[in-house]
């Protein structure tokens, strides 16, 4: 009887305690759950409360600040920074550029009457200056081309590369103006932030 006594109590125990954790935990205030999506860091920024503002208070004081940021400096902070030629653009302007290069003219032809003048020197010694001048042409025009086609090689190769440069050169004045606007854009929103007695960092 008495075992069964104890059992009956602590049952009772039991129950009693578990009745405390409920109308406990049915008394205790909700958590506050942090929002969804914050616009302070979505742009990089935290932004912190001065005077004890609840979540969803910070959460329409950071919508309303970053609205405002857009409307003031007339950029939109989640747009993706810009592109500038592709690579197959790229790729095809150098080779444009390659083609339209300054091509090297007249040097066969120099070549030739470098070569012929020097053939008829030696001609002229071996007794038959005709003869020297006509293989020194043949020898001076393929030694002219040779020159002729070096230099308008490397004319394009020049060319393409000053090219490429340029592209270089404009992708990073594409992102240097990106990050430039970024940073407009954040100190409009850090100067609402701070009307409102949030610390922004």
């Amino acid at each position: 009887m008495e075992s069964r006594l104890i059992t009956v109590k602590t049952v009772l125990s039991l129950c009693a305690i578990l009745a405390g954790a409920c109308h406990a935990s049915a008394q205790a205030p909700p958590a506050q759950a942090a929002p969804a999506w914050s616009p302070s860091q979505s742009i990089g920024m935290f932004a912190f409360p001065k005077n004890g503002q609840s979540a969803d208070q910070q959460l329409k004081d950071e919508s309303e600040c970053y609205g405002m940021a857009k409307q003031r400096t007339g950029i939109d902070a989640q747009a993706p920074p810009p592109k500038g030629l592709s690579e197959e653009e790229k790729k095809a302007a150098q080779q444009q550029a390659a083609e339209n290069a300054p091509k090297a003219q007249g040097t066969r032809v120099r070549g030739a009457a470098r070569g012929a003048a020097g053939g008829a020197a030696v001609g002229a010694i071996a007794g038959d200056a005709g003869k020297g001048a006509a293989a020194g042409a043949v020898v001076g025009t393929m030694k002219g081309g040779m020159t002729q086609r070096s230099a308008n090689a490397q004319s394009k190769q020049q060319a393409a590369a000053q090219t490429a440069a340029a592209q270089k050169k404009a992708d990073e004045e594409l992102l240097r103006e990106h990050q430039e606007g970024l940073d407009v854009f954040q100190r409009a929103f850090a100067a609402c932030m701070d009307s409102r007695s949030y610390s922004v960092k």
